[in-house]
């Protein structure tokens, strides 16, 4: 980590502080707005009106279109605060936004100023600016803040996305560091606030600080509403062909997105020397899975494809084509409304109906600003274009008046379409409400668990009155009276399951002559980060390290405490389900009774009955986690009992078009099992499991992992840094790939694989499988059906095992290097027979440098036979 000073840095425009500690306004309005005049920032109006509030210290809420600035505000805000010798904190709801910031921050105010908190990964915590989710901040408040608190450690907090504040399921936590930070100084920040009057009135009592509400609805960029009645194609190359693109195409799932992408492969979206460019900017860039295919075939005709379930590296091709102009059409998801990077100059809604969860409903006037909002680039564009589409069948029937034309004969016969039915409809009318609609005003979603409560009673460590605490915040949260009231019965549950718990005890004290006191210490920064860790870290304690599936249950344990990959786990459903119809319908079951059947088939769920015992248990006396939920299930253990590559696994439970997920999962197993493993159970056997796991998501992309390791130290000398970043605009390149041999340990479990495949081959007697993998060394069907024949002659069909005890370290042998070479290996893979005789085996020759060069295990077998 380095402490020079950033090309672009702040802080060499941070006035001079008198002897009473206060800067001077006037002085830090003027040195950050010569910052900005340094990179050739012109500051709006609503800009400089918001900073010269902040810097006078007020609070500020600001309330602008999408693309006028509200970055640089919250910019100015921790200049001010870093001058005053004051702790700032930025929030935003995404960790990918986060990181965002904290790089921008960094390049800004020097690595050493900077740190970072969002649950899995934590820098510098001790900076005067600190980066995290509203989770984090909400904690740290609940914990250290109140009215009595002398210094909670947070004078200033910036509140990016604050119309998450309604989120029915996170909303508690933007609405926490109001109640319990009365001292710090807030800029809430959004482009579809609505009316804030009741935001005004709460911080202005509450804390007696002025506030300024900031808006404006004027945007640097105009934009022109329509609704469209002509069918899509025509619409989109109408787009292209009058110079209104990049054109955004919105959808409301992914499956729409990618099938409107490959329905447009017929629109003549790009020409030739458009497509040759695109070819040409490529370059050699690697679409290597199964929807990479499709996204380089998208590309190629000038179509992108964005949605949160691609993978990284394919959404910043879209980005870095997008800038460059090259891209005229991208088909997405609503997504686009948080922290897209896409530049774009027409918005294309294709429905004003989403499914929100529950039901399929209308979209808000929020919603409706918050994707509109992302037409028209600043400094690009003079004027941005929302388009809505009608319903198809209003398209069909204009389409069917238009051929009929005036003939009325031709008008009787025309059988107009209906709305499919039961579907929610959109028309006209719905397009112009939420036009004109302004969002609507945020509405308070409090709620109590077992980790608030125990924060709350923390503070008794440092004198204060937890009873107290919580009553402040049960009455001054801005629920309704009877959601209140719900509030206080929640408590007391809580409560009577702390003391039986013996977490607490009631002593004399308080202003009510009682409070509450903590009778053990919490464990540390226990709400701050992954809440089951712990859990995980104790479960471990019940593995026994000589067992034959150790390594393999410790990945359970790490999966079980893992969020949930919901696409993935319905995907292995599926397979699971469709099995074992095939074996119902062999074994002679009806229809009814094998749809009976399927109800209790589920993913795989290993350790399930051990774990959900010891998870009961662990809550009695760790009450802190009774809000969570434990869930076990195997995903990367699928994928190592199975052999599986990253595209077999994509392949098998046909996720490619959320292949995103399955690797963002993979990542956060992978940092998990880095860090939540206790020493006496990290193995060989674990750690070559860990990392290969690493090196496997690096090989599909590896920004995941390198951003997350960068973290631990940002570059900021103006040599590297966010000039490096591979997420900044610029040609479309890729880290380079690392060699597949570069890792001793991963490449020993890409080798335990490719024998082990085989050997799975082997125990169902596949020998064409086993043919077309080893037939051009000379092992087609016909010689490893020879060679295993008096095997199964002498142990019978279950002479080769697959169980937990064939994949044993101990039956694979490695001798790394032959004759004196040390790139070439000699292998033998033991097979594991019904006797346990432990003779027969598959001997091969692993070349190294073939290995690299194909980026996969090239080995040739040489004998399939006993010892």
């Amino acid at each position: 980590m380095t402490s020079s000073t950033p090309p672009l840095s702040l802080l060499s425009h941070l006035p001079p502080v008198p002897a009473g500690g206060v800067p001077d306004p006037d002085e830090l309005y003027e040195g950050f707005t010569s910052w900005a005049q340094d990179r050739g920032l012109a500051l709006y109006p609503a800009q400089s009106e918001a900073l010269i509030e902040l810097v006078s210290g007020s609070h500020v809420i600001l309330s602008t279109p999408t693309g006028s600035g509200k970055s640089l505000v919250a910019m100015g805000a921790h200049f001010a605060a870093l001058a005053a010798g004051k702790r700032s904190f930025y929030t935003a709801p995404l960790k990918a936004l986060v990181s965002e910031k904290f790089f921008a921050l960094v390049e800004a105010f020097g690595s050493q100023n900077v740190g970072m908190m969002t649950g899995d990964s934590s820098v510098n915590p001790g900076a005067p600016i600190i980066c995290c989710t509203a989770e984090i901040l909400a904690n740290i408040a609940l914990r250290t803040g109140g009215v009595e608190a002398e210094d909670p450690g947070v004078d200033q907090v910036v509140m990016d996305e604050f119309h998450f504040y309604a989120d029915p399921q996170r909303g508690w936590a933007w609405q926490v560091p109001l109640l319990e930070l009365p001292q710090a100084q807030f800029l809430l920040m959004s482009a579809t606030l609505g009316d804030t009057e009741m935001f005004r009135e709460d911080l202005d009592e509450r804390t007696g600080r002025p506030v300024a509400e900031v808006t404006s609805a004027e945007r640097p960029v105009p934009l022109n509403f329509s609704y469209v009645v002509e069918p899509l194609p025509e619409v989109i190359e109408d787009l292209v062909h009058t110079h209104r693109a990049p054109v955004y195409v919105v959808h409301f799932t992914q499956k729409d997105a990618v099938e409107r992408a490959q329905a447009l492969l017929s629109t003549n979206v790009a020409s030739r020397a458009e497509k040759d460019a695109i070819a040409a900017e490529l370059g050699d860039f690697r679409f290597t899975s199964g929807f990479g295919r499709s996204l380089s075939k998208f590309l190629r005709q000038g179509i992108g494809v964005h949605h949160a379930g691609m993978l990284p590296k394919y959404r910043r091709v879209v980005e870095r084509l997008t800038q460059k102009g090259l891209l005229k059409v991208v088909c997405g998801t609503d997504t686009l409304g948080v922290g897209i990077n896409v530049p774009i100059r027409t918005v294309l809604l294709t429905s004003l109906v989403k499914f929100d969860g529950e039901r399929m409903r209308h979209l808000t006037a929020r919603e409706f600003h918050q994707i509109a909002g992302r037409a028209g680039r600043a400094g690009y564009d003079t004027v941005g274009e929302v388009l809505v589409m009608a319903p198809e069948h209003v398209v069909e029937n204009r389409r069917l008046l238009e051929r009929a034309g005036d003939d009325p004969k031709k008008l009787k016969k025309i059988v107009r379409k209906k709305a499919p039915a039961g579907a929610v409809n959109w028309t006209d009318k719905t397009f112009e409400r939420l036009r004109d609609s302004e969002p609507e005003p945020l509405t308070s979603h409090f709620t109590v668990s077992h980790a608030m409560v125990l924060n709350v009673l923390a503070r008794s460590e440092s004198g204060a009155d937890p009873v107290m605490a919580m009553r402040h915040l049960l009455t001054a949260n801005h629920d309704t009276d009877a959601q209140k009231a719900a509030h206080v019965r929640q408590v007391f549950r809580i409560y009577r399951s702390l003391r039986q718990a013996g977490i607490v005890e009631k002593v004399p004290g308080g202003d009510a002559g009682y409070t509450v006191r903590l009778t053990v210490d919490l464990p540390r920064d226990f709400a701050l980060n992954q809440p089951l860790s712990p859990f995980a870290l104790a479960a471990q304690e019940l593995l026994e390290p000589e067992s034959p599936t150790h390594a393999l249950d410790v990945v359970s344990v790490i999966e079980a405490t893992l969020d949930d990959p919901r696409q993935v786990l319905y995907g292995q459903q599926r397979a699971a389900r469709g099995e074992a119809i095939g074996a119902l319908k062999a074994e002679g079951y009806d229809y009814d009774e094998r749809m009976a059947a399927l109800e209790d088939v589920t993913w795989p769920k290993p350790l399930d009955e051990l774990l959900s015992a010891a998870f009961a248990s662990y809550k009695q006396t760790n009450p802190w986690v009774a809000d969570q939920e434990l869930s076990p299930k195997s995903v990367v253990r699928d994928m190592v009992e199975r052999a599986q590559t990253f595209g077999e696994f994509v392949s098998r439970y046909q996720l490619d078009r959320t292949e995103g997920v399955v690797l963002r999962y993979l990542a956060d197993a992978y940092r998990t099992l880095r860090q939540t493993v206790a020493a006496d159970h990290r193995t060989e056997e674990v750690e070559e499991i860990t990392e290969w796991l690493g090196e496997l998501v690096r090989g599909v992309d590896s920004s995941l992992l390198d951003e997350w390791e960068r973290l631990s130290n940002p570059v900021d000398d103006g040599s590297e840094g966010l000039a490096g970043d591979p997420s900044a605009p610029g040609a479309v390149v890729e880290a380079p790939a690392r060699p597949v041999t570069a890792n001793r340990r991963s490449f020993r479990v890409l080798l335990r694989n490719a024998l082990f495949r085989r050997v799975e081959l082997a125990s169902r007697e596949a020998y064409s499988a086993l043919g077309s993998l080893d037939g051009a060394s000379g092992w087609d069907a016909d010689a490893w059906a020879d060679a295993l024949d008096p095997m199964f002659e002498q142990y019978g069909d279950d002479a080769v095992g697959v169980g937990p005890q064939a994949r044993s370290p101990r039956l694979l042998h490695v001798t790394e290097g032959v004759d004196g070479n040390s790139r070439l290996w000699s292998v033998r893979q033991v097979l594991d027979d019904p006797d346990g005789d432990h003779d027969w085996g598959i001997t091969a020759l692993v070349d190294l440098d073939a290995s690299d060069d194909a980026g996969e295990v090239v080995l040739r077998v040489t004998a399939v036979a006993p010892m």
